[in-house]
């Protein structure tokens, strides 16, 4: 399977994907706020929305930058230098004003899994920071040169997803007990703030020194 990336791409990865979703964000939030009103099944649900919805940026984002990588090498490179500023925004945004995670006043109340699975795929798509960081986070780890840059774009894309469902599962299983202990443990949040901000900007460094060799 010549699409999958090395081992060390795949680790970096790895580690990428599992530091922003332990990162308390708006998914988050909505899994953690959907579980506490509504029951394990509802905040599963959205989970599995949201998940459909990265399924659905990551083909959109895979077939259009592969068209990019075709018609000028240049405008991709264009592309990941953005990227990599992107990236750099992120981190000191990280920095300066911290993770948000707001579960807010929780009312218990029923809602079908279909509208909870709605809601999350909702949230996903219509939110425009998730199509910027797709479009700029993707392209960090494929090559202009690869023959495959297609397939592996979307086996990133999908591995992506492929690591927070179990996880989102498991968060959404300690849902209360996890919400209280991130809200009592400030020192905690701004640690995985910090963790963000410094893989990012290696990711942001690494992209830049890359292509300063060229």
């Amino acid at each position: 399977m010549d699409f999958l990336p090395d081992s060390a791409t795949l680790l970096a990865y790895s580690i990428a994907s599992v530091i922003l979703f332990i990162t308390p964000g708006p998914d988050m939030s909505l899994f953690l706020a959907r579980t506490m009103s509504s029951g394990r099944a509802a905040g599963t649900a959205s989970v599995l929305g949201a998940n459909a919805g990265i399924v659905v940026h990551t083909f959109l984002v895979a077939f259009g930058i592969s068209a990019l990588v075709a018609a000028s090498y240049t405008g991709f490179l264009i592309l990941k230098i953005v990227g990599a500023g992107y990236l750099l925004w992120l981190a000191f945004d990280a920095i300066r004003h911290g993770s948000s995670l707001n579960v807010g006043d929780v009312h218990k109340r029923r809602v079908s899994l279909k509208s909870s699975f709605l809601m999350g795929l909702t949230v996903n798509l219509t939110n425009p920071k998730v199509v910027l960081f797709f479009i700029t986070f993707l392209p960090q780890f494929v090559n202009a040169g690869d023959a495959h840059v297609t397939a592996r774009l979307i086996f990133l894309g999908l591995y992506f997803a492929v690591i927070n469902i179990p996880l989102s599962v498991l968060m959404i299983w300690g849902a209360e007990k996890l919400v209280v202990w991130l809200k009592s443990r400030p020192k905690v949040m701004r640690g995985i703030d910090f963790s963000f901000a410094g893989i990012f900007t290696l990711f942001a460094l690494k992209i830049a020194l890359t292509q300063g060799r060229h």
